[in-house]
């Protein structure tokens, strides 16, 4: 049974390739967080070692051995964190390394080592060639399976060694169809839940449970109509508050930018007469009074600064620098009575 949401066509050419044995000796699963490109990862390792007819049972010694991480023969590479706790900014060729040499060694109580690389995209270059060297000479019983939402940044040689499985974002109205359907969620939640996880369905499954995900985004949400309606001394705090937190998180800076361009394309598709598409359908009474407030050229040119900005802190540009001029960006509101914010 393979547990991945709503990627059949992924799903169909990997069971067809385990079945007539033709599975590739490396994968690069390629898809936007949250996709599920670990859970598949998992299922391959678990299709490999799996003891029952039908693969993967997720049921057997070995699959739940697997499921849970404590599988000898199926390791995660990731980064990794020094003495200072300190997340180290790539993977290093020290760890692709020890584990050349782990699949050099036959499996120890499996039927077949599996080799998962998160994030395969921060590959260190030295790291990346030397694995590159391994994927070129395969050893038996050996899969490696790179994930990253970003191939681009992966170099061609290794990119060409895998085979590629696009795992591509699902469709609101089908990832809320799943919600309600296979997990009880009721219509209206569902399609809230799949709107916010821009059709990553593993996201809205982790806010169903922790309600606190929910929570940080209306934070976030409110945090966003304070900035609209303060000024420039109060804007640039902020942005010094994101700017001094960027070389330690850039993921988180990259949400708020991200959860930025939602609203705004809410505020686009209001004005188009598209509000059934908008993203925060909670919050549409207050997306459809802002709205009002800005001419639609103006909304249209924000949201390219938005995107714009994500670009330049993707290239290193300077973060406060890049994040001041999205500020500057931000257009006059005008209130319904005429009266002028920021």
């Amino acid at each position: 049974m393979w547990e991945i949401i709503g990627q059949n066509r992924a799903v169909s050419l990997l069971q067809h390739s385990l079945e007539s044995d033709t599975l590739a000796h490396a994968y690069l699963l390629v898809g936007p967080p949250h996709i599920g490109k670990m859970t598949l990862a998992k299922n391959i390792a678990q299709a490999l070692n799996c003891t029952a007819s039908e693969k993967p049972c997720l049921e057997c010694s070995s699959c739940q051995k697997i499921a849970a991480g404590t599988h000898a023969d199926v390791r995660i590479i990731g980064l990794t964190r020094n003495e200072d706790e300190e997340e180290a900014k790539l993977i290093s060729i020290e760890q692709i390394k020890e584990i050349q040499h782990s699949a050099s060694l036959p499996p120890f109580e499996g039927k077949h080592k599996v080799f998962i690389i998160e994030t395969a995209e921060l590959l260190s270059i030295e790291a990346a060639n030397c694995l590159l060297k391994t994927l070129e000479e395969p050893a038996d019983k050996v899969t490696f399976i790179l994930l990253t939402d970003n191939e681009k940044a992966l170099p061609g040689t290794v990119v060409s060694r895998c085979q590629r499985v696009e795992l591509p974002p699902l469709s609101i109205a089908e990832e809320a169809r799943v919600l309600e359907e296979q997990y009880g969620i009721e219509p209206e939640r569902a399609r809230l839940f799949a709107g916010l996880s821009h059709g990553c369905p593993e996201w809205a499954l982790a806010a169903v449970s922790d309600d606190s995900l929910l929570q940080k985004h209306e934070e976030e949400i409110d945090r966003l109509l304070g900035i609209l309606k303060a000024g420039n001394e109060e804007r640039f705090a902020f942005v010094a508050r994101l700017a001094a937190g960027f070389s330690k998180n850039r993921g988180a800076v990259y949400d708020i930018l991200e959860l930025w361009l939602d609203f705004w394309r809410d505020l686009l598709l209001v004005r188009l007469g598209c509000d059934e598409m908008i993203t925060n359908i909670n919050r549409k009474d207050e997306i459809e009074k802002i709205a009002g407030g800005y001419r639609l050229d103006e909304i249209r040119a924000y949201i390219e600064s938005i995107r714009e900005a994500g670009v330049q802190l993707r290239q290193n540009v300077n973060p406060r620098l890049a994040l001041e001029v999205l500020m500057l960006d931000i257009p006059q509101y005008e209130e319904r009575g005429g009266m002028k914010h920021g």
